[in-house]
């Protein structure tokens, strides 16, 4: 027995191909996460059937929906400019759905105007979306998305639409509302916090291919591909292990690092360690046995209330470090410094 939802996503447009595999149990919310470009939204649109596949399978709660037409499928979907019909009515707009798979239009009134109330927008029922807000009109949405009472819910990048003071509040009520859903949740987004605050596992689309997929903190503690670590705030690197060292692959130059390891491991390894725990100095330093490299500073951008500052190598690396460091340092592009790292925070883990 295959998940609730089990896709098997395979399309060729021009010199576009997908290739991914995506699953999602009843209730979860799986967030697709990925850089602009990936194939995030080509996947979403082959799920709701609006794009053919040249090959595998779209199945919900058991059901083939491969060849099913788009207006056949279960689903309900929001858009990320949400797509509401400007000359209806908040109510009209989440009316129509039901209407259209043949509810009377007192069924399908009273259906949305219940809608409207879980979502607390009762007083903007009679409200067209040009008078609504951004986050009201999200809402609206995701009600007549949900107004088919779909078994999938797919929603493209929703919070990409909203004004940043907005997204706060509105990616909190979302999960809330979400988590009533008792379908499935597909989320496309490119923001790694709209994916760690949201959905119950993610799968990362990279240049059409499916790869990393599993709990937030799964991907988070263990990143595959440097896109992933850059978006989670970590260090990785791909080499090879023997006892406790590690080769990692030789740079641009032709020049390889070694990483020094807290336990022996061996063969192919992925290794990684937060900014925070890359520590700078003017000198090499001594002391309790680290990982040491001659770097040099490649950026300085502020990052919260810390800095953060790109290294060139090898190993290129991020370091966080505070404003007083950066004095103290004198760290400016193209300033040598000394970067170390206690062997004890470094994690490995097989390719």
């Amino acid at each position: 027995m295959g998940s609730y939802l089990d896709a098997d996503l395979r399309l060729s447009r021009g010199d576009f191909t997908l290739d991914a595999r995506l699953g999602a149990e009843r209730g979860e919310i799986l967030a697709l996460l990925g850089p602009n470009g990936a194939g995030k939204s080509s996947a979403l649109r082959a799920l709701a059937g609006l794009v053919p596949l040249a090959a595998g399978h779209v199945r919900v709660d058991g059901h083939d929906e491969t060849t099913t037409a788009v207006e056949g499928r279960p689903i309900g979907m929001v858009f990320q400019d949400y797509l509401l019909f400007p000359h209806m009515s908040a109510l009209d707009n989440v009316a129509f759905g039901p209407r259209c798979q043949g509810a009377g239009k007192t069924e399908a009134r009273r259906r949305a105007g219940s809608l409207l109330e879980r979502m607390g927008l009762v007083e903007h029922a009679g409200a067209r979306p040009g008078s609504l807000s951004g986050g009201q009109a999200q809402r609206v949405a995701l009600a007549r998305a949900l107004a088919v009472q779909p078994r999938l819910l797919l929603l493209d990048e929703p919070m990409a639409a909203l004004d940043a003071s907005t997204r706060v509040e509105v990616r909190a009520r979302l999960r809330h509302w979400l988590e009533e859903f008792d379908g499935a949740t597909v989320l496309v987004t490119h923001d790694p916090l709209d994916a760690m605050v949201l959905a119950d596992r993610i799968a990362v689309i990279e240049h059409g291919g499916g790869g990393e997929q599993g709990t937030p903190a799964e991907v988070a503690r263990r990143p595959r591909t440097p896109y992933v670590a850059r978006l989670v705030g970590l260090n990785l690197f791909r080499g090879n292990a023997e006892g406790t060292t590690v080769t990692l692959e030789a740079g641009a130059e032709g020049k390889a690092a070694t990483v020094r390891l807290p336990e022996p491991a061996s063969g192919p390894a992925l290794v990684a360690f937060p900014p925070r725990a890359v520590a700078l100095y003017a000198e090499p330093p001594h002391g309790s046995p680290r990982n040491v490299w001659r770097v040099y500073v490649d950026g300085v951008e502020r990052f919260g209330d810390q800095v953060r500052v790109h290294l060139a190598g090898p190993p290129d690396l991020a370091a966080d470090v505070s404003p007083a460091a950066v004095a103290e340092l004198g760290l400016v592009r193209g300033k040598t410094v000394w970067a170390g790292v206690k062997a004890a925070e470094v994690e490995s883990y097989g390719t």
